[in-house]
Order: structure tokens, then sequence, then C-alpha cells
């Protein structure tokens, strides 16, 4: 009898030990499948070029935390969160480009050169990805400091380590990216101001001078010394989103807060003031424009025209429904979709269910065993002789 409770007793441990493996393994690796399994690329047709569309990938707002703010379990928690959810989707989706439209890093404007080392080999390690991927990565506040705390040494540090720069055209497959770091955009003619509305400009008249087919004499010798860019007309990206008053407009499962949505918004702080916004508009005369920065989703239209949406946050720290978009894009038309990641609401309660059912089952096997050793005392008390 005594050796049969024991075999119970390790039976019922061992079932134990694998139940909480298996809800560990499923919250913690499985859960992210099911969640971008349901996701796909928009489609487009070819239209009157040959290429076929690019699949790029849109997140924004990663914010790894830092030695300062940054409490470890925290850092731990949201990194594998990260790891996981980009890890799935690259696996599943295998997009050719990905953009992170800035704020990388939580810390990045006070990083000491260490703390600095230290954060981006684990971005790298956390966005780990295979050759045949292309990765971009923007600027944002947080990676060089708000327009006071910005300074040539933490913006050329970000430049040289994600190989990126200020203003940039990035063409693939026909499709121009204009890359903008719009952190430079306060308008107050400071010496890194200067230089990226000097560049943007320069890059305004390379793609003017691609688009027009009819050139005046001038205008050709304007455009000799131009780079040369495929005449499509570009989509926008960068991190602070372009002006608008507030989230009033913005709708969706991933929309700022009811109570948040009618905040007004700060000019080149919550969103780039409206020269700014006015100026990119006229230079570029883009088709889409991305960003991020408000952690929350909005899709608006400027002029009547242009959509502008901003991604949400891609971390559990920010936001509980975190999501990425993904973009079908052409050289003359584009298709965006969006892909939820897991709630972490979701995982804490699967978490505590399943604990609690484990410790519903240990009582009643605890009151079951003891139950049964009464029964046997009871039955070696009256022994026949």
């Amino acid at each position: 009898m005594f050796l049969l409770s024991g075999k119970c007793r390790w039976s019922f441990t061992l079932s134990m030990v694998l139940s909480v493996t298996s809800v560990f393994i499923f919250c913690e690796y499985l859960i992210y499948y099911p969640a971008i399994l349901q996701c796909s690329w928009p489609e487009i047709q070819n239209g009157k070029t040959s290429q076929s569309p690019l699949r790029a990938l849109f997140l924004s707002d990663t914010h790894l935390l830092g030695s300062i703010k940054g409490h470890w379990f925290d850092k731990l928690r949201r990194e594998w969160q990260m790891e996981r959810a980009f890890q799935t989707a690259v696996w599943v989706l295998k997009p050719e480009i990905i953009f992170i439209l800035g704020d990388i890093f939580d810390e990045g404007k006070w990083s000491s050169a260490k703390d600095w080392e230290d954060d981006v080999s684990r971005f790298k390690q956390i966005f780990r990805h295979h050759s045949d991927t292309e990765l971009v990565v923007l600027i944002g506040n947080h990676d060089i400091g708000f327009h006071h705390e910005m300074t040539w040494h933490k913006l050329q540090r970000f430049e040289k380590v994600f190989n990126v720069t200020s203003a940039k055209i990035l063409s693939r497959r026909g499709v121009n990216f204009v890359l903008v770091n719009s952190v430079a955009l306060h308008g107050d003619h400071c010496p890194i101001c200067r230089s990226v509305e000097s560049e943007l400009h320069k890059l305004s008249v390379a793609l003017n001078c691609s688009v027009q087919e009819h050139q005046s004499e001038s205008m050709k010798r304007r455009c000799q010394d131009t780079q040369t860019v495929p005449a499509t007309s570009p989509i926008i990206l960068q991190h602070y989103p372009m002006y608008r008053e507030s989230d009033a407009e913005c709708t969706g499962l991933d929309a700022a807060p009811l109570e948040e949505r009618h905040q007004l918004f700060q000019e080149r702080y919550d969103v780039l003031s409206q020269e700014a916004s006015q100026r990119l508009l006229w230079w570029f005369k883009p088709r889409l424009i991305l960003s991020g920065h408000t952690h929350s989703a909005c899709q608006v239209l400027h002029d009547n025209k242009v959509p502008e949406i901003s991604v949400p946050s891609f971390s559990w720290r920010n936001r509980n429904n975190p999501s990425f978009i993904l973009g079908t894009i052409s050289s003359s038309d584009h298709r965006l979709s969006k892909c939820f990641l897991p709630e972490e609401s979701s995982v804490i309660a699967i978490y505590c269910g399943s604990a609690m059912a484990l410790l519903l089952l240990a009582l009643g096997h605890f009151h079951l065993f003891r139950g049964t050793l009464s029964f046997s005392s009871l039955l070696g008390k009256h022994k026949p002789l």
C-alpha cells in the first residue's frame, strides 16, 4: 500500500511539472504563432512594371530599457516578448525589408559609451535577421534626445552603428523611401537642423528632377548634379507624426484610450510643427507617410489626399496590444494591413488560470492522499489474527 502511494505521489509530481512546463512553453514561445499566422501580406497588381511588389514590415518604438531607469525584470520581460514576436514574424512572414521608425532605445539620450554598447548589443540580439532581409532603423527622440538634448556626438554614434543618415532616399525595386530625422526639424536654425533641412531640400530636388519628364533648360542645368532615383512618388518614413491637433479622429483597437484622444498635441514635441509638415508635403509630394512616437495607432489624411499611418509601439511596456504593419508596395501602388501580437493581459490570464487550476488539483490530490493513508491505517488496526 505504501509502495502504491509512493508511485501515485511520483506520478502526480511528474504530471504537475509537465503541466507547468507546458504552460510556460505555450505562453513564452508558442502563443506568438497562432497570432502571427492569422496575418498575411495584402495583394496588389504589378501594374505597368514587371518587378514584383516589395514586402515591407514596419514597427516602431521598441524602447529597449537602459541602465538608469530600467528594472532588470521589466527589461527581461519586455525584451523577451519583442524578441519572440520579431523572430516569429520574420520566420512566418519573411519580409524583404524591415523599418523600425525610431525610439529604438529608451535612454539613448543619456547613455554613456559603455551603456550604449550594451544597448546596441542587446538590440542586435533581439532583432537579429537573415542576410536576405534588410533592416533599416530611423532616428527617434529617445535615441539622440529631444531637440534641446540633441548633439552631434549622439547623432553620429547612432548613424555610425545603424548605417543611416538624417536625410536619405532609399530606393528598392522602384519604390522610394524618404528617411527623415524628424527630431531635427525644429525650425530654429540650429546647426544640426540646418544640415538636415539642407539635405532634405537636395533630396526633394533630386526627386523632382526624376519625376518631371519635360524640363526647361534652367531645370536641366539644375538637375545635372543630382542623384538619380526612380521616377515615382515617395513614401516618407519618420519618427514624429505630421502636425495634427490631437488623436480625436483616431479609431481602432490600438488607438489612444478615449480619455486621451482629445488632449491637444504640442508642436515640435508630440508632432512636427505645421510649418515643417507643410514643407515636407510640398517638397516631396508623398503618396504615403508612416510615423511612430505616440505609441498608438492613427490614420489621418493631409491636404485631403496624402494618408499618414501612425504605427503603435511594438512593446508590451507601452501598450497591452502591440502591433506592426505589413506593406505590399510597388512603384505605383501600395496596400497595408495590420498584424496584432498577443495581448499581455491574455498571457497573464493564462498563467493565473493555470496556476489556480493546478493549485486546486494539488489540494484535491493532497486530501485524497490523506484519505488513503487514513483508510490504510484503519485497515491495519483491524487486521485479523
